[in-house]
């Protein structure tokens, strides 16, 4: 057998190899919704999504507005944790998405109070002694909770002579029963109303308390200021937590100017400590 050169690309000597046809071929993936949804949604509301499901809708809404950009962010509540409807958005995806959030009302015969008094909690004393007080009988409330109901008479307290036996200042004997809380204070300093309530008494104390005050705060509590150098009150006048009721001095049974405070639970002296 002879070889000869031919021009272009040798031939194939074999039979030719026959070709596969070609498979078309497709796969059905599964479709995404959420991706779906994210091509649909714009940047500016994929943003407000986010703000409002995670809680920083008032930043996300301060930062979109310094841009230009007007947008609709409900606020989220103080708790981080928001109402969820029945679709499971939150109050807050809602109001970006324009759906209807559900009505707050009241009834018309509702009775909204924001005076002072009728709340009654630690940062107002005044409304948490006239709860106690409206509540039970001051000789029944505990210690745990009368403490800090009653305001300082002065605007410093330093204890001179506590409540209870001791020694007499003015006799130097003992079994002495001190009716009250004797607080350091220079003739002619303020004395302030414990708490709000009504003078019943305002003149001299036979028995050693000098010039006197005394003011009933309703349900069986009473406190009384003595050895006063004065007073600037009368029977029968309201008087408000703080008010300046009288100057101290040393009238009556005393040793020096100080102010003798009590605090008296239907007619019984208790120690006012409990109550300041």
């Amino acid at each position: 057998m002879t070889s000869q050169n031919v021009r272009g690309r040798r031939r194939a000597s074999g039979p030719a190899v026959e070709l596969r046809p070609a498979r078309a071929t497709m796969e059905i993936r599964p479709r995404d919704t959420e991706r779906q949804v994210r091509r649909r949604k714009s940047p500016l509301r994929q943003v407000a999504d986010f703000a409002a499901a995670s809680g920083v809708g008032q930043k996300a809404g301060v930062a979109l507005a310094a841009t230009g950009l007007a947008l609709t962010v409900g606020l989220p509540a103080t708790s981080p944790v928001m109402a969820t409807s029945e679709s499971g958005q939150t109050e807050a995806a809602l109001a970006v998405t324009g759906g209807s959030q559900p009505e707050v009302s009241a009834a018309a015969s509702a009775k909204i109070d924001f005076s002072r008094a009728a709340v009654a909690t630690a940062a107002d004393p005044d409304g948490k002694l006239k709860q106690l007080l409206s509540a039970q009988s001051a000789g029944s409330i505990q210690r745990a909770s009368s403490v800090g109901t009653m305001a300082s008479p002065l605007d410093t307290l330093t204890t001179a002579s506590p409540f209870g036996y001791r020694i007499s200042p003015l006799t130097g004997g003992s079994g002495d029963f001190h009716r009250g809380q004797d607080f350091v204070a220079q003739c002619g300093t303020a004395v302030h109303a414990a708490a709000t309530g009504k003078v019943t008494f305002a003149g001299w104390h036979e028995y050693g308390g000098g010039n006197r005050v005394v003011v009933d705060h309703g349900n069986g509590l009473e406190t009384t200021y003595n050895h006063l150098s004065s007073f600037t009150v009368k029977v029968g006048q309201t008087v408000n937590r703080g008010d300046t009721v009288a100057l101290s001095g040393t009238t009556g049974a005393s040793t020096g100017c100080h102010l003798h405070f009590e605090v008296q639970v239907n007619g019984e002296v208790v120690d006012p400590m409990g109550w300041l």
